[in-house]
This record gives C-alpha cells, structure tokens and sequence, in this order.
C-alpha cells in the first residue's frame, strides 16, 4: 500500500457476510479517546504542539504496530455516582458531545479522563476546581492507577479518595467515530483534546503499547503518508485537522468550531469492486475485487479508543 493505512484483509469478506445477512452488526461500545497536547519547548509555537501517541504491540492481533491515542472503552461505573467537576456543565457536556442525560455525559469525560491517566499517567484533575495535581508517579499513584485498570477501583471511587475535583475544562471534544458495522468489536468512540498540565510527564503504561512518543501532527501524518506509521483512518484524520494550530491553547479553543457528526464507514457495490469509504473523508476509501472470501473467524483486540 501507498501509505499506512490499517486494512485487515478479513475485511471484504465480512462485508460480504453482512450485506448477505450471514453476519449480524453488534451494537457499538462507548468509549473515548485523548489526544494529549504539549506546546513546543522554545515557547515561539513556530513548530505546532506536539501530540503524544502510542505505538500498538505488533502482536497484538487487532491493529498491532498502529499509532494511537490513549483510550478505551467506558466503564459502567463512570457514571454511577455524581463526582465533583469543574468546567462545563455535565447539561453542557451532554449537548455538546449528543447524548440524552448528564449521566451518559459524565461516563464518556470520565473515561476520557481515566483513560489518559491509565494509559499516559496523566492526571487532568486537581485538589480544587482551579488547580491540577502536579506529579502523578509516587508509589501511592502507581498502586490506584494499577488498581483502576484492573477495575478494581471506580474513578468517582478513586477520585473522592484523594479529594480531587475533575477538571472537565482542561478538555475539549474534538470529532467522534464509529467502528463499522461488519467489525466484531465495534466502538462509538469520542476525541478529546488536551494540554498536558505543568509538571506532568507522560509515560508508557499501557500493556497494549510498545513505544510512546511526542510527535507533531504534521510529522506523524506526513510519516503515514509515506507508508512509515501505520494508522487508522480516525487517527490520520484527527492529525490532519491538528496541523493547523501552532500551540495547544489553540487547538482547544479550535475545538469548539469541530463537527461532531458521528463518522460511520459504508460499503457498497460500484460493477465488479466492493468500495468501502468514510464519508467527508475520501482519502480512506477503498476499492477491492467483490469475488471469493468466506467469513474469518473475530480478530481480538481492545479499543484504544480508535478501533472506527
């Protein structure tokens, strides 16, 4: 291929299974998905903010060797119970994001914000609703973080424990992206847009990535293009609309004027080719041979926030 789009070759086939009714669509978890921002070092923005992305364990068998955002799934615990919150209104966040209850609001930023603590051990909450906690990597953290990923500890539990306010402002929706039909595991998957706060650091502490790095949109996307880093289409659109911002506080401020009109991929029949495509964004699409094929069995793999 010319660049370095995802395109499991199983895929035909389950298309093919789905337009003929041998497979049925499972119903799309919801998750979300961070793309952590950090201005550049000189302090000028000549060079754009640089986004922190991981790289998927090459064994991994779904996705393995893509660059991502920290993400996931949302926990069913991430909204049973009101957490104290700074910024936009949970009523806000609910229109904002196009879900019917503040509830269904607080699970998709909750997730958000637990996932990039999870996964970059960075923490977007603080002791009041103007602050931020400024170092994350005692101990103490490193056993409540491990202890959130294994759900043995809900986020408001965890959050009401050290005292802390979640700070919702220091977030910004950015696009949303649904898995497509014909995949097993199908995500309803949110982008936020952050600013990595003053005296945290990123790490790898994800199990499902191999590498982490700071990297510039432009960079990274210009890498996919010469087929070096491999991505999925929600990733090399997200880094494409980044390009523009020359520091963080822009982009977050850019992100009100984002559409977040889910993206959903189609497949149709165009003679004798299959042609799946995301629409608004053309570059994607693909044109395969509608012959042979039979169905494969599931691929595994998590959402990574990223799996549209």
């Amino acid at each position: 291929m010319s660049n370095g789009q995802w395109y499991p070759p199983e895929w035909p086939a389950r298309i093919r299974a789905l337009a003929s009714g041998e497979l049925a669509a499972v119903t799309p978890r919801r998750a979300a998905t961070v793309m952590l921002l950090r201005d550049d070092r000189s302090g000028t923005g000549a060079g754009g903010p640089s986004v922190h992305m991981l790289r998927r364990r090459t064994s991994m068998a779904f996705a393995g060797g893509a660059y991502a955002y920290p993400g996931g799934g949302v926990d069913p615990r991430d909204d049973d119970r009101l957490v104290r919150w700074a910024g936009p209104s949970l009523e806000t966040w609910a229109g904002r994001l196009g879900v019917d209850t503040p509830a269904e609001a607080q699970a998709v930023v909750c997730a958000a914000v637990r996932e990039t603590y999870e996964e970059a051990g960075v923490l977007l909450a603080g002791p009041a609703a103007d602050t931020v906690v400024s170092d994350t990597t005692g101990a103490d953290w490193e056993a409540d973080r491990a202890a959130l990923v294994a759900r043995e500890l809900s986020f408001a539990g965890f959050l009401e424990r050290r005292g802390l306010v979640l700070r919702s402002d220091l977030l910004a929706a950015w696009a949303r992206w649904i898995t497509p039909a014909f995949e097993p595991r199908r995500y309803d998957t949110w982008f936020f847009v952050a600013a990595l706060p003053e005296g945290q650091r990123t790490r790898n502490a994800s199990t499902e990535a191999d590498r982490t790095v700071w990297i510039r949109p432009d960079e990274a996307a210009d890498g996919y293009d010469r087929g070096e880093l491999l991505m999925m289409p929600p990733t090399v659109a997200t880094l494409r609309a980044l390009r523009p911002y020359r520091t963080a506080g822009e982009a977050l401020k850019g992100a009100e004027s984002q559409d977040l009109a889910p993206v959903l991929a189609e497949a149709r029949m165009e003679g004798d080719e299959l042609v799946l495509s995301w629409p608004g964004h053309e570059e994607f699409t693909k044109h395969v041979p509608a012959e042979g094929g039979h169905t494969p069995s599931a691929p595994g793999g998590g959402p990574e926030g990223e799996s549209a």
